[in-house]
């Protein structure tokens, strides 16, 4: 079943999943901002460098944007969902490399990669 380019959000799966992942993306836009502890450790643990920790509210707001459009834009889905998985492989390969094999990695990293790749494969597969 093909979506409707531009007239009708998505089938109920990839909605649902679009959506969750954008009110996440969003909500860690904000943590973000200002970072609050667990996020400030987890940047420092995997050794971001702190000029770059401004620009991740901006990525994930963005991310949170493309997911909400792709609800009516089946390609914008993908391409931010497909971005969102990589992200997150980077993200575990951030924290195996820095030998962060806690919650951060276990949890944080990979629960969001779960989710990435499920809300992917409902936009491709509806």
């Amino acid at each position: 079943m093909e979506w409707p380019q531009h007239a009708h959000p998505a089938p109920l799966a990839p909605l649902l999943a679009l959506s969750a992942l954008a009110l996440v993306q969003l909500v860690d836009a904000v943590l973000c901002l200002r970072p609050v502890g667990f996020v400030r450790d987890c940047l420092t643990d995997v050794g971001l460098p702190r000029p770059w920790w401004r620009l991740l509210p901006v990525v994930k707001t963005a991310s949170a944007a493309g997911l909400v459009a792709g609800i009516w834009w089946r390609p914008l889905a993908v391409v931010t969902s497909a971005a969102l998985v990589l992200y997150f492989l980077l993200a575990i390969g951030a924290h195996a490399r820095a030998r962060d094999f806690g919650r951060n990695l276990f949890l944080n990293a990979s629960g969001m990669l779960v989710l990435c790749a499920a809300t992917l494969v409902s936009t491709l597969t509806a």
